[in-house]
């Protein structure tokens, strides 16, 4: 049976209703995300940085050049990821616009997913247009989907992905071919495959698909779910046979355990991040209007089955996802970005039932403009605020100085972003900054390819490195950089040492 199918007349005004075969709209919807992703592609090449994206865009040059991640360096990430940017830049060269421009596409595919599945769905015909445009706006003016969507970390495959397996077990469960489900889960598991902040997609997918089912074996789908969903982990599986402790370091007792050393803040910034929504405009809307549609949608009884299971869907996986995140200990904001999209589909429903108890059911302009105008502010009040925050031209002029200074063979101590703009081998160890942190056994740090903050400190004091490069101000002061090296060059906030240390 069409989940969308009309109740028999007469109808309530909230009954599901066919779709109709109505173009105009849809193409004007679709033409208006065409100008967005335009809009977004300039942002991806001009302000879009992300401090972290250094040591996944490093991980991808040092693939194409055939280094391994965990045999090779320290890269405490699933690895699909890298490898997805690895082979963009293999084909259209080592730079950060292409990873960027990739990034911003993956954006634009996952918001047209979200809003043709609201247009799809949309139970109230006068509605669909508006409720449709209101989703591709909640999700593509997100604060956080648009500053760390297009860049060259996990941010933006993973939404793609998680939405992707989201459509495709919705089609799962009407279809007779179990291929379907397969699809649904090789997406799921590639959706982890490039962050494990993803991870919890599949097994509430995998639930879904089972419990939902309407046509065929559903055991037989559920089966095909579970390969698909395994496929992407058998690089990692390979590695792990090979180098058990070392995969095991990178992907589990990192994050597990060492993400948080030296950080005595962690758990207040938690606080502060998980409630950080009550003062976000944007969150906030979604916190009020996911639940409203969840409420209204619990309540329509004479809906049919299976579109009330595809709402309780996203609903399940915006708490599961949104629970399991706000377990990451540090977490941040930005990490719930892959629960927005089935927030935002929940909030379409809520945004029906408060605007036709503030106006007509009938007159869905003035509250879709309403709260479009909210997000959209939001937006343009946090990209204002951001306007003179770090971006990768700055880290391209410190290149340049730091190629000016140093030998082609000369030793370098730099952030990831120099190191790849450089195009310059990092030490062994320096591959990921944060792992500098960490004080394990000498043994234990030649193995998983790490080096502390300690030994780098007497590796620059002796005079082991020709230049010096680095932002972090505490870390100059800590060093003594300005005693120990002769020259100095200061670009932006970051700054440059270089010459024979004073004294060796």
């Amino acid at each position: 049976m069409d989940p969308i199918a009309a109740t028999a007349e007469p109808a309530p005004a909230d009954a599901p209703q066919r779709r109709n075969p109505v173009r105009r709209p849809f193409l004007l919807l679709s033409a208006l995300l065409i100008l967005y992703t335009g809009a977004l592609l300039v942002y991806s090449q001009t302000m879009a940085f992300v401090w972290d994206e250094g040591f996944h865009i490093l991980a991808a040059q040092l693939i194409d050049r055939g280094e391994t991640p965990y045999l090779d360096f320290c890269f405490p990430q699933t690895p699909l990821n890298a490898y997805w940017n690895a082979g963009w830049m293999a084909v259209f060269g080592e730079s950060w616009r292409v990873t960027h421009t990739i990034a911003a596409l993956e954006i634009a595919v996952a918001i047209f997913l979200v809003m043709d599945f609201v247009f799809a769905r949309f139970f109230i015909v006068r509605w669909r247009f508006a409720a449709a445009l209101a989703a591709a706006i909640f999700v593509g003016f997100n604060v956080t989907v648009v500053q760390f969507g297009p860049v060259s970390q996990a941010y933006a495959i993973g939404l793609l992905l998680v939405v992707a397996a989201f459509r495709a077990s919705v089609a799962a469960v009407a279809s007779e071919k179990w291929l379907i489900a397969g699809a649904a889960g090789l997406l799921a598991g590639c959706a982890a495959g490039t962050t494990l902040l993803t991870a919890p997609v599949a097994p509430v997918l995998l639930i879904w698909i089972v419990v939902s089912n309407r046509a065929g074996g559903r055991w037989a789908k559920g089966g095909a779910f579970v390969v698909g969903a395994l496929v992407p982990f058998a690089p990692m599986f390979w590695l792990f046979a090979k180098a058990p402790r070392r995969v095991f370091f990178n992907i589990v007792q990192y994050q597990a355990i060492f993400r948080r050393v030296n950080w005595n803040g962690a758990t207040p910034h938690d606080v502060d991040v998980l409630s950080g929504w009550l003062n976000d405009v944007q969150s906030l809307l979604l916190g009020l209007l996911a639940p409203a549609g969840l409420w209204y949608v619990a309540r329509r009884s004479r809906w049919d089955v299976a579109l009330r299971r595809e709402f309780y869907l996203c609903g399940w996986l915006s708490l599961v996802l949104v629970l399991y995140i706000s377990t990451a200990h540090p977490t941040f904001s930005r990490y719930f970005i892959f629960a927005i999209p089935f927030l935002t589909i929940l909030a379409m429903v809520g945004l029906y039932w408060a605007g036709s108890r503030l106006g007509s059911p009938e007159r869905p302009l003035f509250p879709t403009a309403l709260v479009i105008a909210l997000v959209v502010l939001a937006l343009a009040r946090a990209l204002f605020d951001d306007r003179d925050s770090e971006k990768w031209t700055e880290y391209q002029d410190i290149a340049r100085k730091v190629d000016q200074v140093t030998a082609p063979n000369g030793r370098l101590y730099a952030d990831e972003m120099v190191y790849f703009l450089t195009r310059r081998m990092p030490p062994r160890g320096m591959e990921f900054s944060y792992a500098h942190e960490l004080e394990l056994p000498a043994a234990e740090e030649k193995l998983y390819h790490i080096i502390s903050k300690r030994e780098l400190t007497e590796q620059v004091k002796a005079g082991k490195f020709d230049t010096v490069q680095s932002c972090n101000d505490d870390m100059i002061d800590k060093m003594g950089l300005t005693n120990l090296f002769p020259h100095e060059a200061d670009i932006g906030d970051c700054s440059i040492f270089w010459g024979k240390v004073k004294g060796k």
